[in-house]
């Protein structure tokens, strides 16, 4: 993916300020052999660039001056409540130089699976992207992950992907962490058994029929005293 910037001759706070009411970017470019540069860019380009997933997660080129770089998005600064991009940052990219990234998680064929299909179940996804190591060549835009063999009560770590060739997890203490599970739900759970309410009955009838017995006796005793 190809964008534009310009180079940026004055920093600050009353600079960035006034570049930002004229419709462009203030942002910086640094790594590798060269110099932190800083660059502006188009704010309404930048905008729309930013809403695509391969803008995060691959390697970029960026044209600045007539040379084109290769470039990856390391942070970008928005207004706390304006749709504006305040800053934002780029890291140049060395061929030979392992790099860091989050590449993004993309689940398949889930409504396949017999979990979803036939046991009422819904997939929860735990982790949405994944921090790896790679060179720049093997960075992938996403990994896709199928989870057409997910059953009932079944989570799916890691450890059973297959990564891209070249990448290797950045797990950061975790050793095989869960990437979706399968959670039943409501209309997938089994029915308990009713509460034996009924067998109760018996015993209350037991204790009502003494009542009954002593208000048939009553009339016989009143019988009794007008005599």
């Amino acid at each position: 993916m190809k964008f534009v910037a310009f180079e940026r001759a004055k920093q600050g706070t009353g600079a960035s300020r006034r570049l930002r009411n004229t419709g462009k970017t203030p942002g910086i470019v640094y790594g590798g052999e060269g110099q932190p540069q800083l660059i502006e860019l188009d704010h309404n380009a930048l905008w729309h660039a930013l809403k695509k997933e391969t803008f995060h997660s691959t390697i970029l080129e960026m044209d600045l001056g007539g040379n084109t770089s290769k470039v990856l998005l390391r942070d970008v600064q928005y207004h706390p409540f304006k749709p504006l991009v305040q800053h934002i940052d780029f890291q140049r990219v060395d061929a030979k130089t392992k790099l860091h990234m989050k590449v993004p998680f993309h689940y398949v064929n889930a409504e396949e699976s017999q979990a979803v299909k036939f046991e009422h179940c819904v997939v929860n996804h735990v982790m949405s992207e994944l921090d790896v190591s790679c060179l720049p060549g093997d960075l992938p835009e996403f990994i896709e992950v199928d989870l057409s063999g997910l059953k009932k009560g079944q989570s799916l770590h890691l450890s059973e992907i297959k990564l891209p060739k070249g990448v290797t997890p950045v797990l950061h203490g975790k050793k095989d962490p869960v990437l979706v599970s399968a959670v039943v739900t409501g209309a997938g759970a089994e029915e308990t058994p009713a509460a034996d309410a009924p067998a109760a009955a018996p015993a209350a009838d037991a204790k009502a029929a003494p009542a009954k017995d002593a208000k048939a006796a009553a009339p016989a005793k009143d019988a009794k005293a007008k005599k």
